[in-house]
């Protein structure tokens, strides 16, 4: 992290502040650069001691816009429009503001008087437009008709190994079991502190007697030797993880479950094809490994637990609840984290950074990365995927606008290499064209790195260079109608009757009608935004 240095601070009457430069070895890198220019955007920054509010403020927002540009991933450069300095989503938000806030924090430690009234404006502000964010979520209430004592077991058990929490768990009307605090969490607080030797990983096989006939299977993964062990540790009476196991459902909701009437609503979708193949690839899965075990090893393996049912369940166990945590050896592993498993996704979360157990603690702990008032659910974030990610692997569609939600296309354009587009993507996408803050022509809410694709293979077909004004409108028109002819063949797949009442439908069939819902809205906003091109073409 660059910080503003001591001789810059030293200067009569200027105070630099410094936020961290691009880096070469980010894979965007030139993109994000190529962004930084257009917009005239600096990492470093000259304030003048003493300064007006508004200077400062204009100052502090031109912060925030750079370091919106640094912390972009891939999804939110490529709808990141020239003319649109952000927000571009609630995790580069809140990535952003925390840049900003951790580096004037850290100035103000260094700081001389006639410096301090600058840096804390620059400080009261970054707070004020953290506390806006997330400001707009859903609240949900919360519902007194749940028996936790499966939870409050379990929250005992972690307390009695060292579990530090702030947190309790509530039943939360419509979405569930979640956490809520119990007292006002600022930014950088610890929400949950997890002691390494309780979280479950595939260290613990070196417990088990499971363990000398996984070292005899040839190519076994890990993460398959703990579905396994799962299968087996929820039924054992004497696991020291079983108040872990307790609270644990009986059926997982989710997409890799899906009956044949939820499949069926979800024909026409991309949807549709991956749970098939998922459900196709576990099945194979089960044939392959499970019968063997059962025949070789009855006594370790034995079959009535180990059902395909079952199998299932922990797929799906390990599918929702499992975290990628580095490990106090170094080690990236697939874990299970009891206590955690309780925090709920938000497309605008508290909690984002905590995949790593702290050395000196030997703990994994869950920070703050906005504040949480006493009495809210706590949110944590499970990724930033498309809603298609979580009906598979968590069985929901978060709520809100999720800015990942996008469409992947494939465009057929054999000489792409050979084109002279203005855009250096090799993939391109679509989502839903209200979250375009650029209405107007010529994109009119499509991506442009989309609309410099097809008008490159267009202009590359017509090979004239430069095009004439009248040319130039005609391969506007194509480009558009291009697009037009992608997306009607998929409404017209979506578009047939749903034989289904929602209010009694079971609750695969609900959430995949709810998925199809979402995908006909983006198709249908990406075909009224086409429509609108056209006509101001004409």
């Amino acid at each position: 992290m660059a910080l503003a240095s001591e001789n810059e601070l030293e200067r009569h009457g200027m105070l630099t502040l410094c936020l961290p430069s691009l880096s070469e070895q980010d894979p965007l890198f030139h993109k994000k650069k190529r962004l930084a220019d257009v917009k005239g955007l600096s990492f470093e920054f000259q304030i003048k001691v003493p300064s007006p509010p508004e200077e400062l403020q204009q100052i502090l927002n031109q912060m925030i816009w750079a370091a919106r540009v640094l912390h972009l991933n891939e999804i939110e450069l490529y709808f990141a429009e020239d003319d649109n300095s952000g927000p571009f989503s609630p995790r580069n938000e809140l990535e952003s503001l925390g840049t900003v806030l951790q580096i004037v924090k850290s100035s103000i430690l260094n700081a001389k008087a006639e410096r301090l009234w600058v840096l804390k404006f620059l400080l009261n502000q970054t707070e004020d437009i953290f506390n806006a964010v997330g400001a707009g979520n859903i609240v949900e209430m919360i519902s007194n008709k749940f028996d936790s004592s499966a939870e409050d077991s379990l929250l005992k058990w972690g307390w009695t190994h060292g579990v530090e929490t702030k947190l309790r768990i509530a039943y939360f009307e419509g979405a569930g079991r979640g956490a809520v605090t119990i007292e006002d969490l600022s930014i950088g607080d610890t929400a949950l502190e997890i002691p390494e030797s309780l979280i479950i990983s595939e260290d613990v096989l070196h417990e088990s007697d499971m363990n000398e006939v996984f070292k005899e299977l040839d190519g076994i993964s890990a993460d398959t030797m703990m579905l396994l062990w799962s299968m087996r540790e929820r039924h054992n009476s004497e696991s020291r993880f079983r108040f872990y196991f307790e609270t644990l459902p009986k059926n997982f909701h989710t997409g890799l479950s899906f009956g044949i009437d939820a499949l069926a609503t979800l024909e026409g979708t991309l949807l549709f094809e991956e749970l098939l193949q998922a459900k196709e690839h576990l099945r194979q899965q089960y044939d392959e490994l499970c019968h063997t075990l059962f025949s070789n090893h009855p006594k370790i393996f034995r079959p009535e637990l180990y059902s395909w049912e079952q199998f299932l369940w922990a797929c799906e166990l390990w599918y929702s609840n499992g975290m990628k945590v580095i490990l106090s050896d170094g080690k990236l592993k697939t874990c299970l984290v009891p206590i955690a498993g309780f925090l709920n996704h938000s497309i605008c979360p508290h909690i984002i950074h905590y995949g790593r157990v702290d050395s000196a603690t030997k703990s994994l702990k869950f920070p703050l990365s906005r504040p949480c008032k006493k009495g809210e659910q706590c949110y944590l974030s499970y990724g930033n995927f498309p809603g298609s990610h979580f009906v598979t692997f968590y069985g929901f569609l978060p709520k809100g606008d999720n800015p990942y939600d996008v469409i992947p296309l494939d465009i057929d354009a054999p000489h792409a290499e050979e084109t002279h587009s203005a855009s250096d993507w090799t993939t391109h996408m679509v989502r839903g064209t209200w979250l375009s803050k650029s209405k107007e022509p010529p994109s009119c809410g499509l991506p442009s790195p989309l609309l410099y694709h097809l008008r490159s293979i267009i202009e590359d077909d017509g090979n004239q260079l430069p095009p004439s004004p009248s040319t130039r409108v005609e391969i506007e028109r194509a480009v558009i109608e291009t697009i037009i002819s992608i997306f009607n063949p998929m409404m017209e797949s979506l578009s047939h009757t749903d034989d289904f009442d929602r209010e009694i439908s079971n609750w695969d069939v609900k959430l995949a009608l709810d998925y199809k819902d979402l995908q006909r809205r983006i198709i249908s906003s990406v075909l009224a935004s086409s429509t609108i091109a056209l006509q101001m073409l004409s």
